[in-house]
């Protein structure tokens, strides 16, 4: 009996000790590597910190760059080549309507002069803004307004832009024109070198060349090219209409 009793007391005491051996090597095995304890997300996954993207860097700076030629480029269009105006009055109905918007050519005259015929935006300084008028005549040119018929150098010239408004008036018994030229206010009707004759095509209604005299090539804004508002009224102006 006690033999037997001693043989099962035996075995508890060897797995006692195997257990601690177990346990003494598992903890060996864990604080034996010598590493220290995780510090944050980077320690974590195994991952070293991310630097910052070369790529992203370059991108902001493309963007960059686009704005800047973007803005330079709106500057140069705005400003130095063309520009919206607005048609302010009815002195050149029926061609042009009160309110609408137009696209002025401010770089056309400096490379030429402007054209019989053409619409012109101009700075008239007295008045302090600008006008819309169409170019009759010239520097060198000798004009005269004599009723309906407008001579340039002793010939009549056809203005097809006003032929319907011209021919209602005659219609109804008048002269569509009421305001002549060469005038008491301005008896030479030749036009001086480096000056233009301008009119409105709302020939009874403008105040024109025949109230205001020249005007000077350095007061011209430029060439009025496009109506682009109302939209249903788009049309293309440059050569006169």
């Amino acid at each position: 009996m006690d033999q037997s009793h001693d043989w099962k007391s035996g075995e508890p005491a060897e797995a006692d000790e195997s257990a601690k051996t177990d346990g003494t090597a598992a903890l060996e095995t864990t604080s034996g590597t010598g590493a220290e304890p995780p510090s944050g997300p980077a320690d974590r996954s195994g991952q070293p910190p991310k630097k910052p993207s070369k790529k992203s860097s370059n991108e902001l700076m493309e963007w960059i760059k686009a704005l800047v030629i973007a803005g330079i480029l709106v500057f140069v269009i705005r400003w130095l080549l063309i520009s919206p105006f607005i048609v302010d009055g009815e002195s050149m109905e029926p061609n042009f309507q009160n309110r609408e918007r137009i696209i002025v050519n401010k770089v056309l005259y400096d490379i030429r002069k402007p054209k019989p015929g053409e619409v012109i935006v101009f700075h008239v300084p007295d008045e302090q803004r600008d006008f819309i008028k169409r170019v009759i005549a010239v520097g060198g040119d000798t004009v005269k307004v004599q009723g309906d018929t407008v001579y340039v150098n002793g010939k009549p010239i056809d203005e097809p832009y006003l032929k319907q408004a011209i021919d209602q008036a005659h219609a109804a018994g008048h002269n569509y024109n009421n305001g002549d030229f060469p005038n008491d206010q301005f008896p030479d009707g030749k036009v001086p070198d480096g000056e233009l004759f301008v009119m409105g095509d709302n020939r009874p209604n403008s105040k024109d060349s025949r109230m205001i005299g020249y005007v000077p090539l350095d007061r011209v804004v430029g060439r009025a090219e496009l109506i682009f508002w109302p939209f249903d009224d788009i049309k293309y102006i440059g050569r006169g209409k």
